[in-house]
């Protein structure tokens, strides 16, 4: 059985809990945290999103962790089965601007991919973003995940013409 609750040596990774809902609302009106999506998210579709990753969690014991940093909501960092292909696992991260550039996507990350190979037992796990997405390419490679262009392709759910449209994809096998 998966632990639900996690640490590393700078983060927590837990349930979603009632006061994450307005800090993450507040994340995912962000325009810059949300430039490589589509559109930001309304509060109703942010907590539906919330109200989503607690559910897998207490269904699976794993999926989009709530992140903590020194008692601060951060974000969430976790696996999850892409509505499009249930098939594959991938793992994401979405953290507000306050928290970039101080190592904690990939931190929590590592952590994520660890319960997807020791304790899940999966064998691969992937990451994908938007082509212009440096900074989570950046991630994916510091963790350790390699990107063949012949797997990139066009977002399913994301409409012809737009520029967000083509995805890179990123994998990584069991060690």
């Amino acid at each position: 059985m998966v632990t639900i609750e996690r640490r590393t040596p700078r983060l927590l990774m837990r349930e979603w809990t009632e006061a994450d809902l307005e800090p993450f609302a507040e994340l995912n009106a962000d325009p810059e945290v949300m430039e490589f999506f589509p559109a930001t998210l309304t509060r109703q579709a942010s907590d539906r999103f919330a109200a989503r990753a607690q559910a897998r969690l207490q269904e699976d014991g794993w999926g989009l962790w709530a992140l903590e940093v020194d008692g601060r909501f951060a974000g969430f960092t976790g696996l999850a089965r892409p509505s499009w292909d249930r098939s594959m696992v991938e793992v994401g991260w979405r953290l507000p601007r306050w928290a970039w550039g101080h190592g904690y996507a990939t931190e929590a990350a590592r952590e994520a991919l660890a319960v997807g190979f020791d304790e899940v037992g999966l064998t691969e796990i992937v990451s994908f973003t938007a082509v212009p997405n440096e900074r989570s390419q950046a991630v994916m490679r510091r963790l350790g995940m390699t990107r063949d262009p012949a797997d990139d392709f066009d977002y399913p759910t994301i409409a012809a013409g737009h520029p967000l449209r083509r995805s890179v994809l990123y994998r990584i096998t069991r060690p």
